[in-house]
């Protein structure tokens, strides 16, 4: 993974969601597939529970490429807070918790038994804000499918809502899927400095390795703002 110097301070409100120490330790957490559990089903089939992988993915050098024109322009409530995020087509309703940097300056990720929470990097970009907003979820947990077991079957068009604690819900449209090796993980794709509002949902992918406990690549979805209401 590549380092990079932090970007100043945006006097518009956006503040650059990874510097280079935490974009050097964000992928600790995330190369443990955000879990670092033995995923169900394990004992007797390595690929039973696997989600499901995309037929066809968008080019990497541009997750926006022919995408729709931005229709909404980002906000800037640096004090805001995601609270529900919502993926009808793959039946997502889940509340958020804030995700911050371990003592050794890895991401904790959420809490490993929750089947139905996702995580915000709370130190990075407000959903709505400009900038990539960073959400993770659980794939699987020991018992049962994770919040986002169906993320890598979303489409291109598809839309996702994030209700916010300022009384105002963003809606993201998809550009892209895409699944990505752990170790030859995009950083400046997934987490470098945008112009406009972003999304980025982020879990695991790819095979399951039972040497490793861990799945050997990471689903990534691209989505830019594309509305803004009261909730």
């Amino acid at each position: 993974m590549g380092n990079h110097a932090p970007a100043d301070r945006d006097p518009a409100g956006y503040r650059d969601p990874l510097s280079r120490r935490r974009r050097n330790v964000l992928f600790t957490a995330l190369g443990a597939c955000l879990l670092g559990l033995v995923m169900i089903h394990r004992s007797t089939d390595p690929t039973a529970g696997l989600p499901p992988i995309p037929r066809a993915m968008a080019p990497q050098a541009s997750p926006s490429a022919g995408a729709p024109a931005r229709t909404a322009p980002a906000i800037v409530v640096p004090d805001a807070h995601p609270i529900r995020l919502s993926i009808p087509s793959i039946g997502v309703n889940a509340p958020f918790t804030g995700l911050g940097l371990n003592a050794s300056g890895g991401l904790n990720p959420p809490p490993p038994d929750n089947t139905n929470l996702v995580g915000w990097y709370q130190d990075g970009t407000v959903p709505g804000n400009r900038g990539p907003a960073i959400v993770l979820g659980h794939v699987d947990t020991k018992t049962a499918p994770g919040v986002f077991w169906g993320l890598s079957s979303v489409t291109p068009g598809t839309t996702v809502d994030i209700a916010r604690d300022d009384k105002v819900t963003a809606t993201f449209t998809v550009d892209s899927v895409q699944v990505f090796a752990k170790d030859q993980f995009p950083d400046d794709l997934v987490y470098g400095k945008t112009s406009d509002a972003q999304l980025r949902l982020i879990t695991c992918g790819g095979a399951y390795d039972r040497k490793r406990a861990d799945y050997t690549a990471n689903v990534v979805v691209f989505a830019h703002l594309t509305g803004l209401r009261e909730s």
